[in-house]
């Protein structure tokens, strides 16, 4: 939610419509490869007619990367600036200049 409403704060309107849900692991995990996985903390779907755009941030995977080295909300507020950028075309630190702060 702090995420969502520090974006909000920065850009407006413009990403008003923008949906940001949380799932426990992606779906299909079992299929995939082990450095898939790895990487794999949240993802992005463009808006499609009347479907918003969305944001997934999987909990499981985010935990188990943050697992002491780096508080899960500063990972988490990461994942959804990378993924917000991926959305508007643009680096994750021109959406948010705080972007990786917590991994200095």
């Amino acid at each position: 939610m702090e995420s969502a409403q520090r974006l909000e704060r920065l850009w407006g309107d413009r990403i008003q419509d923008v949906q940001i849900i949380v799932q426990e692991i992606p779906a299909g995990l079992e299929q995939m490869a082990p450095e898939t996985v790895r990487g794999l903390l949240g993802t992005s779907t463009p808006a499609a007619g009347k479907q918003p755009a969305t944001i997934t941030v999987y909990r499981h995977p985010i935990e188990m990367t943050a697992r002491g080295y780096i508080p899960a909300n500063e990972l988490v507020h990461d994942v959804i600036v990378e993924q917000m950028a991926e959305l508007l075309g643009m680096a994750p630190e021109a959406v948010d200049p705080a972007y990786g702060r917590s991994r200095a």
